[in-house]
């Protein structure tokens, strides 16, 4: 009854200077991040090989995948400059859109080690939803989007799990009662939908074309190779 409960939540639902040649390649790309117009960007933007993963934070396939891909993308790929990671929010229902208010508060800088915080924290935060109760569901549901917003937040932990991160209640309060941004993440999901028709999460452009077919760190990674040859 309460997986039912959480699967009916489901369906309710500036750039751094870039370098070249010789300096390009001594470059920690790693550490360089900026916003895009659709997501977060992570590593050389002139990278011949751009990847979008586009993620739900509540997808467990997702999470798996931050855990799977994280060392060797950053590895291999992004710190030599040879690709660029930008991530894009797959909202399917109101506890994505809590987790992107989330990991979007604060300044970009802080966005990446918030990303990989929710990712991480994953299978202990969708646990407390899958048992949530009918009281806490409807609480999610129901009200303003900062009440729904805030509720979410606080049964399963988000203020706890970013305290480590340097956020106050207060600072998470703000951003999870901002109706605007909460409506230019919503506004940015669909924008993507429609432009890219993802077909599920994770899904992965590269170069500006989806990758059919593929959902996971180890197929991605052939398809980073072909890319690069």
């Amino acid at each position: 009854m309460k997986r039912a409960i959480l699967a009916g939540l489901l369906l309710a639902a500036a750039p751094l200077t870039t370098l070249s040649g010789q300096n390009a390649r001594t470059q920690d790309w790693g550490a360089t991040f900026s916003e895009t117009d659709g997501g977060h960007r992570l590593g050389n933007p002139d990278a011949a090989t751009k990847l979008i993963t586009f993620i739900s934070y509540s997808c467990p396939h997702c999470a798996n995948f931050e855990l799977q891909s994280d060392a060797p993308l950053r590895l291999n790929y992004i710190q030599t400059g040879q690709a660029s990671l930008e991530v894009r929010h797959v909202i399917r229902n109101p506890l994505d859109l809590a987790a992107v208010l989330t990991t979007e508060c604060g300044p970009e800088s802080k966005f990446w080690g918030n990303h990989r915080t929710m990712l991480r924290a994953q299978e202990r935060w969708l646990q407390v939803a899958i048992e949530a109760t009918p009281a806490q569901t409807q609480r999610w549901t129901t009200g303003t989007v900062g009440a729904r917003m805030r509720a979410i937040a606080s049964d399963l932990d988000f203020y706890e799990l970013m305290e480590p991160r340097g956020y106050s209640s207060v600072q998470l309060d703000q951003c999870l009662t901002d109706e605007a941004a909460a409506r230019a993440v919503a506004e940015r999901a669909r924008a993507d939908n429609t432009r890219w028709e993802i077909p599920g999460t994770p899904s992965f452009a590269i170069n500006g074309a989806m990758v059919a077919g593929v959902h996971d760190w180890a197929n991605l990674q052939r398809s980073l190779t072909a890319a690069g040859q």
